[in-house]
């Protein structure tokens, strides 16, 4: 199995941190975040990671170097522009040959990916989108009301939400919709699919997940290698 991650953000969100080092390479734990991508998805079966490169990316090439420590192949690819987050595939369209897993450079997931692949490679569709379940938290009482009157209250009710989980699987057929070497989101691939009648499968996933897109997050991410992660460096 392939795997590409997208490693080329600015990070944004994340400075000061990201000034100095791109948000791909910031330390979890006795780890990085690139790192545990890698042997978590070298875990479940995935042996070739391709990494998406634009901001920094000298750095992060040459903190990973050729994948030999990490048990599998390693490649890259860099962006002379940003691309958004599905662009950077137009890069390497010759290198993509058979079903593959796009990434996020900023998702810290359990997630087998294994089990997902397969199960991807059982639906009828060139892209299938892994979803995540998250509860926010709501701070108001809920009215329920018929007409003028009120009919019950529901006290400080959970919003569920099932969210793009940042990982999905591809086809080869899906290069047809990605235009080279241009800014191309992949919501904006998403709506093109389903504009045309084209069917996007999903996946949820009911694994540890976490998006490290905020300072608060990456706090959450120090606790949670202890817990999920620690053991992939073992």
């Amino acid at each position: 199995m392939k795997a590409v991650i997208l490693a080329g953000g600015l990070g944004s969100r994340l400075k000061p941190f990201t000034q100095v080092i791109p948000k791909s390479l910031l330390p979890i734990g006795e780890s990085s975040v690139l790192e545990i991508q890698i042997l978590s998805l070298k875990k479940f079966g995935v042996d070739e990671v391709i990494i998406a490169t634009n901001y920094m990316s000298d750095l992060v090439q040459a903190f990973l170097g050729d994948g030999s420590r990490f048990g599998l192949r390693l490649s890259f690819s860099k962006e002379e522009q940003p691309l958004g987050t599905c662009g950077p595939l137009s890069l390497l369209r010759d290198r993509l040959l058979e079903p593959f897993f796009l990434m996020n450079g900023d998702i810290l997931t359990t997630l087998d990916f294994g089990a997902a692949y397969e199960a991807a490679m059982a639906i009828e569709a060139n892209l299938v989108v892994m979803t995540k379940e998250i509860i926010i938290p709501f701070q108001f009482g809920k009215i329920i009301s018929d007409g003028n009157f009120i009919t019950g209250v529901e006290e400080k009710p959970d919003l569920k939400l099932e969210i793009l989980a940042g990982i999905y699987t591809m086809k080869p057929a899906i290069f047809e919709m990605i235009p080279h070497n241009q800014y191309f989101g992949i919501d904006s691939l998403i709506k093109m699919m389903i504009d045309a009648k084209q069917r996007v499968g999903k996946y949820p996933i009911k694994e540890y997940w976490l998006d490290i897109g905020r300072i608060d997050d990456y706090e959450v991410a120090q606790d949670a290698y202890k817990q999920h992660f620690a053991e992939l460096k073992r």
